[in-house]
């Protein structure tokens, strides 16, 4: 059972289109697999229809009508995809990943973490699959920026709780934590950050320098 969701403003966002591309990626990720979600992103389109057509119309051009008319015919979003697939992996990721998760160039970060970064197009956000092997810690880190996480695999904890599949958590700048995958399997989650992490303990500070974000 998923205990933790975006908050309203952020589906709020989301059901606008107002989000950055990888954010609304993730968020969207979430959604498609989320019965509470699904209802409330679904209110919030009912609502926006609603407020729509209340508005007087507009007259526009020509070429403002022919290029929503173009727009009708492009490929569809990312965000968009069925809920789930036969793999189990969700929709978009599997066309954003062109395979499984053994399939991705991982990059080892230490013994117990590693990650592969994955491009959306989104020039401000990096958008990543984090694998943390079963009992592996991350070290304690804050943030710079604003980081989304969705657990897709396993679960971890931290000083704030426990977190499994499905959990959506967002951490803001100076938020301090040091995520440790559960003792009975490895932990799969999705991450999406606007600015580099920032490690605190006192061992792996010497990385902070070197650390940048990777987008697009």
């Amino acid at each position: 059972m998923t205990d933790f969701h975006p908050d309203l403003d952020l589906i709020t966002e989301y059901t606008a289109g107002s989000l950055p591309l990888a954010q609304a990626a993730c968020v969207s990720v979430h959604v498609n697999q989320c019965h509470r979600c699904q209802r409330t992103a679904g209110q919030l389109s009912d609502l926006g229809a609603s407020l729509f057509e209340a508005q007087e119309p507009v007259p526009v051009g020509d070429d403002l009508l022919n290029l929503v008319l173009e727009k009708l015919d492009d490929e569809k979003p990312l965000e968009y995809a069925k809920p789930q697939n036969s793999s189990g992996t969700p929709a978009l990721l599997q066309r954003l990943m062109r395979g499984d998760f053994s399939d991705l160039n991982w990059r080892n970060i230490g013994s117990t973490l590693r990650i592969s970064h994955l491009k959306t197009g989104d020039p401000d956000h990096e958008f990543a699959l984090y694998h943390i092997r079963a009992g592996g810690r991350i070290p304690e880190h804050t943030h710079r920026g604003t980081e989304m996480t969705l657990i897709l695999e396993g679960g971890f904890s931290d000083a704030n709780g426990s977190y499994h599949k499905g959990d959506f958590l967002i951490r803001r700048p100076g938020d301090v934590h040091a995520p440790t995958a559960l003792q009975s399997e490895d932990c799969i989650c999705l991450a999406v950050l606007d600015a580099p992490l920032k490690f605190t303990d006192w061992k792996f500070r010497w990385m902070n320098p070197f650390l940048k974000l990777h987008s697009a």
